[in-house]
């Protein structure tokens, strides 16, 4: 399982970008898959490169999910109801390519 940190950019160039994470930690970012993007843009980034250009809400919700999960190792409480609320009452679904013809 791969766990995307997002992450904003606070300097870029063509192809990679210098971002922050959500501890305040900065980096650089490969950009190849995202292509260049402004200062200030979010990115889901994973080993060292941007997978996805996400918004500011999407960051928000995958770093409440982040410390969560932190939280949890560390034997501390979290609230998971909060933290994972875009997954409760969601029905898992499979995608289309291996949903069978009869559906």
């Amino acid at each position: 399982m791969c766990i995307g940190e997002p992450m904003q950019i606070v300097a870029s160039g063509e192809h990679r970008a210098r971002c922050r994470d959500r501890r305040g930690r900065e980096c650089e970012i490969d950009l190849l898959l995202t292509g260049p993007q402004p200062v200030g843009a979010w990115l889901l980034t994973f080993l060292g490169a941007a997978r996805e250009v996400i918004d500011a809400d999407r960051a928000e919700a995958v770093t409440r999910a982040l410390d969560a999960l932190d939280a949890v190792m560390r034997g501390e409480p979290a609230d998971l109801d909060a933290a994972f609320a875009d997954l409760l009452d969601h029905e898992p679904q499979l995608p289309d390519f291996l949903r069978g013809s009869s559906q």
